[in-house]
């Protein structure tokens, strides 16, 4: 159980895909949900407009609220133009850094702030896995500087970076403060990359993704809101925390897996050049998909959680289930 009162939980940015999982998890088990939205929106819990850039009326809702969970930033699924890169970077790190003005501020701040953040800030690793302890923060190993951060496998660690950094440098005594180091949530929702991943293998296209040989760390839909909720619920957790399933696995095995859970024994492979080219037309990135992220969720095992979905195969039936009911 979480908490034996409802709480007060505000969601900066929680209009998109993760956002709107965790408010409806959080809601249905009673406690009071507010998402601040450019875009407000019906729902069974409360949207409140704000711009992430300035200070407005949506502050009353931060004031005694129990826990705000950043989740604030643009869609990194484009193509890393130089505009679409300051959108990507301002709208992590302006917002966070508006969010530490206004709590430092209160007269009664949240208890908890968790602000979102990504496992992709680790290297590139086939070698050895990630975990908050031991990993090692970088970009591809053949390049040269982080700083190049035209370079989109860079561009994204910068983002990481200086994103935490904001964060954790925030001026706020009275608040806990949690770093979300989030892999990819796997959602059975239109949009979700699981969806895209599926769509893949549906298409008898979802065969190996580049070589193969990168990991992919993942984290099902179930799980991620349960972690978080443990995290509200640990009073004696602090700082950087790894969101991941406990086993990242290489890509071949990932997309075997998934094939298996639909049913459909063959996928045609998509070597590295021609994911370019694919990516090219769709508008995004290949470093979404060729990066190899090897994550562990240290903390969270020492602390105790357990996962219902620690392992792919398992997950991926469960998505596949789910992805057909809701159809």
């Amino acid at each position: 159980m979480l908490h034996t009162r409802p709480l007060r939980i505000v969601i900066p940015g929680g209009s998109g895909q993760v956002g709107r999982l965790l408010a409806s998890h959080f809601q249905e088990r009673g406690h009071h949900v507010v998402v601040l939205t450019r875009s407000p929106f019906a729902d069974t819990y409360n949207t409140v407009h704000w711009d992430g850039e300035h200070e407005g009326q949506w502050i009353e809702h931060l004031e005694h609220a129990d826990v705000c969970i950043n989740l604030a930033g643009r869609s990194v699924n484009c193509r890393y133009t130089a505009e679409n890169r300051k959108a990507i970077y301002d709208s992590r790190i302006d917002t966070t850094n508006l969010l530490g003005r206004v709590i430092s501020t209160l007269a009664d701040p949240p208890a908890l702030w968790l602000n979102a953040s990504t496992a992709t800030i680790y290297r590139h690793s086939y070698d050895k896995p990630m975990d908050e302890f031991t990993g090692e923060i970088g970009g591809h190993q053949m390049l040269k500087e982080i700083s190049d951060d035209s370079d989109p496998w860079n561009f994204s660690i910068k983002v990481a970076m200086d994103w935490e950094s904001a964060f954790l440098s925030a001026w706020t005594p009275r608040t806990r403060k949690i770093a979300l180091r989030s892999a990819v949530v796997m959602r059975a929702a239109p949009g979700n990359p699981f969806s895209i991943y599926l769509n893949l293998v549906r298409l008898s296209l979802g065969g190996t993704q580049g070589n193969g040989r990168q990991y992919v760390s993942w984290i099902h839909e179930v799980d991620f809101a349960r972690a978080v909720e443990f995290l509200i619920a640990r009073d004696d957790i602090d700082g950087i925390v790894n969101v991941a399933s406990p086993h990242p696995l290489p890509n071949r095995e990932f997309m075997a897996a998934l094939r298996e859970a639909y049913g459909m024994p063959n996928g045609i492979p998509a070597p590295a050049p021609i994911l370019e080219i694919a990516a090219f037309f769709h508008r995004t990135e290949t470093e979404l998909l060729l990066k190899s992220r090897r994550v562990i969720p240290a903390r969270l095992l020492a602390a105790g959680f357990d996962f219902e979905f620690p392992y792919w195969h398992g997950a991926a039936e469960d998505l596949v289930r789910r992805w057909r009911e809701r159809r």
